[in-house]
């Protein structure tokens, strides 16, 4: 065999080989789409049905509002990793039921999309045909929260027609927006009690090996407070990334 041959026989197995590993890149991120849609799917449903019990009582039983303030305080009490259960979120479960009083809707539309993207169809729109039709669109073109927002704002569906029945959706493009997010979403890792232990983890110890060297840095006057650290606001629960303090004033650095 010459040089020639051996070169382009190279060739043709390093062509091979990457369309291989295409395909199965492919393949995994389709699956890891999969499995995020279904745990969204649980979690939608489980948002639903809580919901639906809490009205159902509100309805049947005349329960005031301090229901769902005494339902999340309970609930953070016997799910202290979870922080899916917020009063403001519950308060979302109550409405989303009322909005959805057919489970068939809730499985088939509002479950394929994520908690983030249905809590703001809620606060926009309040003709539940529309909601779906929108819902119809962000699975057709795999629209993330911002796009939706965009979209629903500058009233897309006036310019494309009536608002659908059609129920069928499709998987989103694994490279989407809406693939994405939903990966990604907080809520569904919150929901697995994920989150504070796997998505953050390797960024804030890669910060704190740094923190003496940043602190040097900076000069006198600064101190670390600790990490995830947790503060209360209008009752909402939130954590900290990293909580430094300077010159007697505390200096929060984090998404919150």
């Amino acid at each position: 065999m010459t040089n020639i041959q051996k070169v382009d026989n190279k060739k043709e197995v390093l062509e091979s080989y990457k369309t291989l590993l295409d395909e199965v890149k492919e393949k995994v991120k389709t699956s890891q789409l999969k499995a995020a849609l279904s745990v969204n799917r649980e979690l939608i449903q489980l948002y639903w049905e809580i919901g639906q019990s809490v009205y159902q009582k509100q309805s049947e039983e005349g329960w005031g509002a301090k229901t769902i303030d005494k339902l999340a305080r309970d609930l953070k009490a016997t799910f202290p990793d979870l922080k899916g259960f917020s009063k403001t979120n519950i308060s979302y479960m109550v409405k989303f039921a009322k909005e959805y009083p057919n489970i068939q809707i809730v499985q088939q539309a509002a479950g394929q999309i994520p908690w983030g993207h249905n809590m703001l169809l809620l606060d926009k729109i309040n003709c539940l045909e529309l909601r779906v039709w929108y819902i119809n669109k962000i699975m057709e073109n795999g629209w993330s929260r911002n796009v939706l927002l965009h979209w629903i704002d500058n009233e897309l569906h006036k310019r494309e027609g009536q608002a659908s029945n059609n129920f069928e959706s499709t998987l989103p493009p694994a490279q989407s927006d809406l693939a994405r997010e939903t990966i990604k979403d907080p809520y569904n890792f919150d929901f697995l009690t994920l989150r504070d232990k796997f998505d953050e983890k390797e960024l804030e110890s890669g910060l704190l090996d740094h923190i003496q060297k940043f602190l040097i840095e900076l000069g006198q006057g600064f101190a670390f407070l600790g990490r995830q650290y947790p503060i209360t606001v209008d009752g909402e629960d939130y954590f900290l990334d990293l909580f430094f303090k300077l010159a007697g004033r505390p200096l929060p650095l984090g998404r919150g």
